[in-house]
């Protein structure tokens, strides 16, 4: 009797039929179905993802149309106010679209955009001219007027950039 008690302080979980060995197989079974399910979700997900972000991509190339560079000929030349040391400017103006019909808009309204944008020029200092910062500020008001001259007439379209292809100041 005292070995059969000893026999059964010292079980440690060890059953002796066959259930649990059956149940262990389902578990595992159950657990590879479920995984091998979420992987086939996931597989899916990320498929049609790729799908919908090539899509995207595809569209934004088919879209844009190349671009197209018109030069405000002539180049603008301006006096400059005085008090500074030079006494004119000369700017080369090129701007930069996509939409040929903006372009054409450009042309049929070329005297407008001269007027204003040679009112601009004639305003300003030549010190601000004189370094990278001042041009470049001087291009950002010239994108900005011509851009809010198209929005004024209503064309369809703005822009995209502001090229100086000559700046000479004497």
């Amino acid at each position: 009797m005292a070995k059969q008690q000893e026999d059964e302080d010292l079980d440690l979980g060890a059953e002796t039929g066959g259930g649990s060995k059956k149940k262990l197989m389902i578990v595992i079974a159950g657990v590879t179905l479920l995984l091998m399910i979420g992987l086939g979700v996931g597989w899916f997900l990320m498929d049609g993802e790729e799908a919908a972000v090539e899509d995207v991509q595809e569209e934004v190339v088919e879209e844009q149309l190349p671009a197209i560079y018109h030069p405000l000929n002539p180049v603008f030349v301006v006096n400059l106010p005085p008090g500074g040391k030079a006494k004119m400017l000369q700017i080369g103006v090129q701007v930069m679209a996509r939409d040929p019909a903006l372009v054409e808009f450009i042309k049929h309204n070329d005297p407008m955009v001269r007027h204003n944008l040679l009112s601009l020029f004639g305003n300003q200092q030549d010190a601000a001219l004189r370094d990278r910062k001042g041009k470049e500020k001087l291009q950002a008001e010239v994108f900005k007027m011509i851009n809010q001259i198209l929005k004024d007439q209503k064309a369809a379209g703005e822009i995209e950039a502001v090229f100086f292809t000559s700046f000479v100041m004497q």
